[in-house]
């Protein structure tokens, strides 16, 4: 059982990414699935999360307006559309799928600097 993220990279201020978060050995569908960033020398900290079955959104108010968490239960993923990016969105990016238990992605790396 695994969450694998992917789709960060290096972007310049003003960019979008698109992270996923696949699970393999688990049906994501039935569990709520957030997204945690960690910038270097600062704790991890929500950035959205995503209910199930509901499909409830919450966001942090650092990103509202600006990120859009989705799923799509049929490819197993949930995604974190990141638009207007700044520089301190930089860090790396973990999913997290709780249901009882607790699974966490491996993280994914996303700087935005020109």
């Amino acid at each position: 059982v695994q969450l694998v993220e992917s789709g960060g990279g290096l972007v310049q201020p003003g960019g979008s990414l698109r992270l996923s978060c696949a699970g393999s050995g688990l049906t994501i569908s039935g569990y709520l699935v957030s997204w945690y960033r960690q910038a270097p020398g600062k704790e991890r900290e929500l950035v959205a999360y995503i209910t199930s079955p509901t499909t409830s959104t919450y966001y942090a108010d650092s990103v509202k307006g600006r990120f859009t968490i989705s799923r799509d239960n049929a490819k197993n993923t949930v995604y974190l559309q990141m638009n207007s990016l700044k520089t301190e969105d930089t860090a790396i990016y973990y999913c997290r799928a709780q249901a009882g238990t607790n699974y966490w992605g491996q993280g994914t790396q996303v700087t935005v600097s020109s």
